[in-house]
């Protein structure tokens, strides 16, 4: 995908998670949506950083990269939502766009699925909201279905670090 669409992701991701966090639609909610969107949408664009540097699609579009940002906020108490914005910048290019990305770079394999089309294609933006839908949905499952699920995910992180 191109960055308009990296940036649309990361915007609508930002603002439904945090309606799928705090749904009350009052000053909670409009809290969560500024405290997860603006580092959602950070790092939904951090990985076309390697545009400028490296190679595209590999240095920084891999699963030693996203380790890096899961793991930031857990040594260093902050940026808690911008390794997710980096992990569906990850699932975008893989699904939404035909060259996937090397997930095990330094190998140079990349991965991609058949629903991707290209950058430039009329229905990348098609494809962006579509790949977004789903994003949201999924996270609405963990969140408000199975939360379970998640809850256990985050004791197992130290006091104070989950969001």
């Amino acid at each position: 995908m191109n960055k308009e669409g990296h940036v649309v992701n990361g915007l609508l991701l930002g603002v439904g998670l945090g309606f799928v966090l705090e749904p009350g639609g009052d000053a909670g909610t409009l809290y969560a949506v500024v405290a997860v969107t603006v580092p959602v949408v950070l790092g939904a664009l951090l990985p076309d950083v390697d545009t400028a540097f490296g190679v595209h699609r590999k240095t920084l579009h891999n699963l030693p990269v996203l380790g890096l940002f899961v793991a930031f906020p857990v040594v260093f108490d902050n940026l808690h939502f911008v390794w997710v914005g980096v992990l569906t910048h990850y699932v975008l290019d893989v699904v939404g766009s035909k060259r996937g990305i090397a997930l095990f770079y330094p190998l140079r394999r990349e991965y991609g699925l058949p629903t991707g089309v290209a950058t430039s294609s009329r229905y990348a933006n098609a494809v962006t909201l579509a790949v977004t839908a789903a994003e949201l949905a999924v996270a609405y499952a963990l969140v408000r279905v199975a939360p379970g699920v998640v809850a256990s995910a985050f004791r197992a992180l130290p006091a104070g670090i989950a969001p």
